[in-house]
């Protein structure tokens, strides 16, 4: 009977488990990393971005995402979109083409690979024979045209992929067409381009690398026409009217031909270099579309002077009178532009620009091309992200108020929404309001929307200005001077060049209820600030607290602490700084807690721990935990040598004042510039001692950085007896130490004038002396204590006071239950026992029943050294699940994870996306998409996109995914059956039926 009673009881936890517990890889957030190829679908508008890892990333309406991932590990060169249908195809390096489509699945659009295809040439030709260097998918959506490395044009029929042998354009046919004085002069060499006659779907010209173009009918396999150009070829672009192409060449210069008629080998060759008389570098890519009224846009991407901006990344774009050269942050990938109109064949509307860290859309319909504000694909990384903190259910007042100061911030982009809008996002509204902050290497705090599918930016908190930093005034990169050629324009937010590495911020705590905010930096630095909805000018004064507490033999060897600016600073509506704590020595800040309520904050360097007292302005406690055997917490991180990005920003500045300088006065001076180039090797020769540092940087054992505070917390709870409750702070070392002070306060009447107090309570020293990453304290009912002023706003039920109160001590190797007041040992669970697991995060979150709305319990969410992800029931410390989540190699990703309240959390898949995930039932956050065929699709394409038959299985592959190889081939297998069968059905309907003329 007990046998019974105990499998009843396990099954019911296992049921209970399920209803809790879930995890799941829900959405990646960002700018995708080291993308390289850019499609776009007019009919369905949607966005296809593919990038280096192998990714093909599919976006549309906010809330319109899709992923998937090829096999192979290998860069997506191309992609495009079949016209008016479902499908798109990518090419891949190693040659390999790839069919995907949006199939409807359950009333949810999924991305699946359903076939592939390798061209093949004849036994015993070389690989450039079939190696593809030009795509171009046919308007009639039944044909891809592949350009090869030997010249050739291949025929091949979509979605199956089959060669039309007999429709293939060799270099055989189409030098026998062209005249043998100009094949005589030079080789062909290979395809560069490939474009459609817009007003006849037969003609396709064909660009060759060496220059010559040829008009080629599809119908009656003949050139029509020849257009002998002598630059090397670089890009073709067919008029709206198909009355001329435009082509674009490598020594910056484009031209003009008129198609039609006789043969145009005697048209005189007239090219135009836009900022020509100097060397320029090649046009690559070049657009003409026709305006209603006035004259058509010309945009082109390159061509710039070699000499004098030949490191530009630029994109010109002339529409009569107004030419701008618009600069991007990064090279450049590639472009499109948007035009209005049901049908998209109205005036341009908005150039969507792809470069290597971000996109950027500009409005071309108003005065002034300003940027459009981008609601997803935001590049996270403009400066490098080197903190995150995750606060959830915001409160309404708080949220618009947040809102109201970003949209301040945001008055220089354009008002017209956003232009990509395919698919429906059929995901419900958001529970609730969830921020996402990001401390940033160059002192800014960033506020994301992080309630939904997209990370959206609400508002961006600089901290530079509090300070005097290395940037000078003068040196504005955006600046541009009146009438300078070429006409540069500075556009995107990508800068990763830091004016002074010790702004890095470290540390960030907000209270969602009181609007107080602590941000703390590299440098030593803490910031409390205070969201005000007025611009406000204002003094900040530094409080010194000094952790060493005098001991002798120390000698600081790091960076110097920040300069405060003691003149009063302009600071915009927001978050306003109003006190200041500088750490003495200005080690960087390892751990931060702010406590609204009792307006403190508690703070921790490699050198000890201090309490501050932000209403009064005072120093309450300050703690010294320097083990003397230490030498290593007296190097800085910036020690030694200069910074290397430091180092890097000054030789930029001096090459770009002396550019400047150049073009300013139009003489060159070669003794100056011998000069400047042996003050730049000089440096480039101390900036090799670099990586020397990074060693010495890096090395760390067990013993090392024992003193290291590694957390903080505030209690209310249970120090002197157990009658008598008390406000409290903990903190957790790196050398395995706790320790525990007693704070106290005065009466609210007298909380302005008296001083608080804190004195010694408590100290643990455990055992194992592994460092201590968490401290929660359970109430009576072994629930962790609510938030700070969370109960007063009756967003928590008040702690348990009667019952007995519990710590819970966490170290890298195991968890720990205490017995408060008297702290005697009561539970433990080891990690290391297992596999020799170390806890890298913690997290309490509340797990709700996906059954029952008002059922649930609390855990701690634990990320190991590992990769996995851990519950850990509260207060039993028994292990309730756990899931594989990061690679464990990925040592950043594990570093930069981030938990919510409610069982979600973040980590860092590359410098500039994050990945979301869920461990919660309830609680998940993931794309739901719709995208319907295009009315004016044909009848075959909407039979292939039918939902009937749809594989269940999931497309939007992981990349982390343990079993992501054979979840993409149960994928590729239901896919090719289910398709084969559609095709089936087709045959079979059309059977029968009489032929339409």
């Amino acid at each position: 009977m007990k046998r019974f009673r105990r499998h009843g009881q396990e099954s019911q936890r296992d049921r209970l488990k399920q209803d809790l517990y879930q995890f799941n890889k829900t959405v990646e957030h960002g700018f995708p990393h080291q993308p390289s190829a850019l499609g776009y679908s007019p009919s369905l508008q949607l966005l296809a971005i593919g990038t280096r890892s192998g990714a093909i990333k599919l976006y549309g309406a906010p809330g319109v995402e899709f992923m998937g991932l090829h096999d192979e590990n290998a860069v997506v060169t191309r992609v495009h979109f079949l016209p008016f249908q479902l499908e798109l195809v990518t090419l891949l390096d190693d040659n390999s083409l790839h069919m995907w489509t949006l199939r409807a699945h359950k009333g949810v659009s999924e991305l699946l690979e359903i076939g592939r295809f390798t061209l093949t040439g004849p036994p015993g030709a070389p690989p450039s024979v079939t190696r593809v260097t030009s795509v171009l998918a046919h308007s009639s959506g039944e044909l891809l045209l592949l350009g090869t490395e030997g010249g050739h044009v291949f025929v091949v029929e979509v979605p199956g992929f089959r060669e039309l042998e007999e429709r293939n354009i060799s270099l055989d046919q189409v030098a026998n067409s062209v005249p043998e004085d100009y094949i005589g002069r030079r080789n062909l060499e290979h395809v560069e381009t490939l474009q459609e006659n817009p007003v006849d779907p037969n003609q396709v010209v064909i660009g060759y690398g060496r220059g010559l173009m040829v008009v080629w009918d599809l119908e009656k396999h003949q050139a029509v026409q020849h257009i002998p150009a002598t630059q090397q070829l670089e890009s073709t672009w067919w008029t709206e009217d198909g009355g001329h192409i435009l082509s674009s060449h490598s020594d910056g210069s484009y031209c003009r031909w008129t198609v039609g008629g006789q043969s145009s080998k005697d048209e005189e060759e007239k090219s135009d270099i836009p900022y020509g008389h100097f060397p320029c570098k090649a046009i690559s890519k070049i657009v003409q579309l026709p305006t209603e009224e006035g004259p058509p846009f010309l945009l082109f991407s390159g061509g710039m002077p070699r000499a004098s901006y030949g490191d530009r990344h630029c994109i010109s774009v002339i529409h009569g009178k107004t030419h701008v050269a618009l600069d991007f942050t990064s090279r450049i990938i590639d472009y499109f532009v948007i035009r209005d109109g049901p049908l998209h064949t109205g005036d341009p509307g908005a150039l969507v620009v792809l470069v290597e860290e971000e996109l950027v859309v500009i409005d071309l319909q108003t005065e002034g091309w300003p940027v459009i504000q981008t609601p997803y694909l935001v590049p996270l990384h403009s400066s490098a992200i080197t903190c995150s903190h995750h606060v959830s259910a915001i409160p309404l007042k708080l949220w618009e108020r947040l809102l109201a100061a970003g949209q301040l911030q945001i008055t220089h982009y354009s008002p017209k929404p956003w232009p990509i809008t395919g698919g429906q996002n059929l995901g419900q509204d958001p529970p609730q309001r969830d921020l996402l902050l990001t401390g940033h290497e160059d002192g800014t705090v960033r506020f994301w929307d992080a309630s939904g599918v997209c990370l959206y930016p609400m508002y961006k908190l600089s901290t530079a200005g509090v300070f005097h930093t290395d940037a000078d005034p003068n040196d504005n990169m955006n600046q541009s001077s009146e009438g300078e050629w070429p006409p540069f324009r500075k556009v995107g937010c990508f800068d990763p060049y830091s004016d002074d590495p010790r702004l890095g911020v470290q540390k960030i705590h907000l209270c969602k209820y009181s609007g107080y905010l602590t941000v703390a930096g590299t440098a030593g630095q803490i910031l409390v600030l205070e969201l005000n909805d007025e611009a406000a000018e204002q003094t900040v004064e530094a409080k010194i607290v000094d952790l060493l507490q005098g001991q002798e033999g120390f000698r600081w060897k790091g960076h110097t602490r920040l300069d405060v600016r003691e003149e009063p600073v302009l600071f915009p509506p927001g978050f306003q700084p109003f006190a200041l704590v500088q750490c003495q020595p200005p080690a960087v800040v390892t751990a931060l807690t702010l406590h609204s309520e009792w307006k403190m904050v508690a703070f921790g360097t490699s050198h000890g721990f201090g309490l501050y007292d932000y209403q009064q302005k005072n120093s309450v406690l300050v703690k010294c935990t320097l083990n003397p055997s230490d030498q290593l917490a007296m190097e800085g991180p910036l020690s030694r040598v200069k910074s290397i990005k430091k180092s890097l920003r000054q030789s930029f500045r001096r090459i770009r004042r002396s550019r400047v300088s150049l073009r300013k006065h139009h003489v060159t001076n070669s003794a100056k510039l011998q000069e400047a180039n042996a003050r730049l090797e000089a440096e480039l020769a101390e900036m090799e001692l670099a990586p020397v540092q990074r060693k010495i940087e890096a090395r760390s054992s067990e013993d090392s950085f024992t003193g290291l505070v590694r957390t903080l917390y505030f209690a209310d709870t249970f120090l002197s007896d157990s009658s008598h409750n008390s406000a409290s702070l903990w903190a957790g070392t790196n050398g395995g130490s706790v320790f525990a002070y007693m704070i106290r306060m005065p009466s609210v009447e007298h909380r302005a004038d008296e001083p608080i107090t804190a004195h010694p309570a408590k100290e643990i020293q455990l055992m194992h002396r592994a460092p201590v990453v968490a401290i929660v304290v359970l109430d009576g009912h072994g629930s962790p204590l609510p938030e700070p002023l969370e109960v007063a706003h009756d967003l928590a039920r008040s702690p348990d006071m009667q019952a007995s109160h519990q710590l819970l001590v966490v170290s890298e190797e195991q968890f720990k239950i205490f017995t408060l007041p008297k702290v005697s040992a009561k539970l433990k669970l080891k990690l290391t026992a297992l596999d020799g697991s170390r806890v890298r995060r913690v997290g309490v979150a509340w797990f709700g029943s996906s059954r029952t709305a008002d059922a649930g319990e609390s855990g701690l969410v634990v990320l190991t050294n590992q990769g996995d992800l851990n519950v850990v029931s509260l207060p039993s410390v028994k292990m309730q699940v756990q899931h594989p989540c990061i690679r464990r190699e990925d040592v950043s990703g594990i570093a930069s994870c981030v938990f919510t309240k409610h069982g979600q959390g973040f980590y860092l898949i590359s410098p500039s996306e994050f990945e979301r995930f869920s461990l919660s039932a309830r609680n998940v956050v993931e794309p739901r998409s719709l995208v319907e065929v295009p009315a004016h699709a044909t009848a075959a394409s909407k039979r292939r996109a039918a939902p009937e038959g749809a594989s269940a299985d999931n497309g939007n592959a992981r990349r982390d995914d343990a079993d992501t190889e054979s979840t993409a081939r149960s994928v590729m297998e239901h896919a090719l059956l289910n398709d084969e069968q559609v095709l089936q059905e087709i045959q079979k309907s059309l059977e029968g039926e009489p032929t339409l003329s």
